[in-house]
């Protein structure tokens, strides 16, 4: 996959993505990531990207003009994202969905947002990482990009990580335990040291309904709908 990120601050890249799981897979080409710094395409000596909001308002929007000619000069085409709280919610499926694209590309924003006009001009997807603000769209970039990139193949050693995982059947996932067995008094579930395959996986899925139910009734309340179709 190839990634591109327009952002005015290119050295936050590919921060924690160059570690773990996902740097390896960069160094071995699974993906590669090129950022632009829309400042180089500011029309000023001063570097200028942002402008007041027109009809009045708090804080500063990011030029057209501006962002709208580095997307134009650097922009190849493909699958294009705005980091936006008002964005849709990213999910399990839609991380699914944006890792079989070969190209990516995300537009990171500042100050208040970006002039709608870019959104408009360029049919740019808005994804939205949860209901808060953050400072700038590259935390959120960053955070997508490390969903995506580890489920492209060969990434994870073990695919059935992946399938077992939170969200991947509208449940979230059961308690995990591993050695030592008991630990300071606290012992792990027999059902687990049984050796009873469909004992442990029906224990494992009765676990995560109650937690879902306990935690995320609007996923639990999915999952009940999906056993219906």
């Amino acid at each position: 996959m190839q990634i591109k990120v327009f952002t005015l601050f290119p050295d936050i890249f590919p921060g924690f993505l160059q570690y773990s799981l996902t740097g390896r897979a960069m160094h071995e080409g699974k993906w590669s990531l090129d950022t632009v710094n829309i400042r180089d395409y500011a029309l000023d000596k001063y570097g200028s990207v942002d402008d007041t909001p027109c009809g009045g308002g708090a804080g500063m929007i990011m030029r057209a003009d501006v962002l709208g000619r580095a997307i134009k000069a650097e922009y190849k085409g493909g699958r294009i994202i705005y980091m936006s709280p008002r964005g849709k919610p990213l999910t399990q499926s839609k991380v699914r969905e944006l890792s079989k694209e070969d190209t990516l590309t995300i537009v990171c924003g500042r100050f208040e947002g970006i002039d709608e006009r870019v959104l408009e001009a360029f049919s740019i997807e808005e994804i939205s990482i949860g209901d808060y603000i953050l400072t700038g769209g590259e935390q959120a970039a960053l955070i997508l990009l490390d969903s995506v990139i580890r489920v492209l193949p060969g990434v994870l050693g073990n695919q059935a990580s992946l399938e077992n995982e939170s969200f991947e059947n509208l449940l979230l996932e059961h308690p995990q335990y591993t050695r030592p067995i008991d630990w300071e008094g606290h012992k792990v579930p027999d059902i687990l040291l049984s050796g009873h395959h469909q004992n442990i996986a029906d224990w494992q899925l009765e676990q995560s309904i109650e937690i879902t139910k306990a935690r995320r009734p609007d996923l639990y309340q999915k999952y009940l709908d999906s056993k219906k179709v």
